[in-house]
């Protein structure tokens, strides 16, 4: 069944941020879902997720660039380290006033599942659903050491090319945004489970078994400090990108969990 894209920029404070729409054919209800993109994402390397998940599920899907990725508006100052925190009421803010939704459906991928825990806690009585993909609840030495391996790996021209592809010449602002910021002894302590304790909603947590960035303790604690019904898949064979992986399975895992919580 075919979706139908549409792409919109809106105002927030620092620029404008890059937006895009999947429309089904036939909505089921105006309850979008919104997607968080990971910390070197974009609209454009969800590549056909949200497409096939506005298929299966018959609503709209909405993604969001932020500020200083994709086709965004430039970012130069430095993340603060509070800018997991901070997404209720920065870019996500500015996307909630301006598109036409008032609940929602939160999915975040990553570190973006870390903004959609806290977008799904600020938005208690909005938010009816929160689902997790590979996303980090504390800053465990295999998130570092994952991060550590990535920053190696862009040193090479033609690896780093590849986020210049979608980021432009902002693609060593978005390098350093991620590594810097994780990497940073300050950093060291961050946790996620002050922001799980405030969701009240029905919770899907996805990880993968071999994520490059973080073990089994990371949605298992995802799935365990939320104050909603939760349920865990651990993904057999499966790294930091799911959705990418195995796309069918994670529509698959996302349609299911979602015909449950409205049965």
């Amino acid at each position: 069944m075919t979706t139908t894209p549409h792409d919109r920029w809106i105002n927030a404070p620092g620029g404008r941020l890059f937006t895009r729409t999947w429309e089904p054919q036939t909505a089921c209800c105006d309850i979008p879902i919104i997607l968080f993109h990971d910390s070197l994402g974009c609209v454009e390397l969800w590549r056909s997720f949200p497409a096939a998940l506005c298929s299966a599920t018959q609503r709209r899907v909405i993604a969001y660039d932020r500020l200083g990725y994709g086709r965004s508006e430039q970012c130069t100052a430095a993340p603060l380290h509070s800018f997991i925190d901070d997404e209720p009421t920065t870019s996500f803010a500015a996307l909630h006033a301006e598109l036409p939704f008032e609940k929602f459906i939160a999915l975040g991928h990553s570190v973006g599942g870390g903004m959609a825990v806290h977008c799904a806690g600020h938005y208690a009585e909005q938010c009816i659903v929160l689902i997790t993909i590979a996303a980090q609840s504390i800053n465990e030495r295999r998130t570092r050491q994952g991060i550590q391996d990535a920053q190696a790996v862009f040193e090479a021209p033609e690896q780093f090319a590849k986020l210049e592809k979608y980021h432009g010449e902002k693609a060593r602002w978005v390098l350093n945004a991620w590594t810097d910021t994780w990497l940073h002894p300050a950093f060291e302590q961050w946790s996620l489970r002050p922001a799980l304790e405030r969701v009240m909603c029905p919770t899907l947590v996805l990880h993968g078994e071999n994520d490059e960035y973080g073990s089994h303790r990371q949605p298992e604690q995802i799935a365990r400090y939320v104050n909603g019904p939760a349920h865990c898949e651990l993904l057999p064979g499966i790294h930091h990108v799911p959705h990418r992986e195995a796309e069918s399975l994670v529509v698959q895992l996302i349609s299911q969990f979602m015909s449950r919580v409205r049965s």
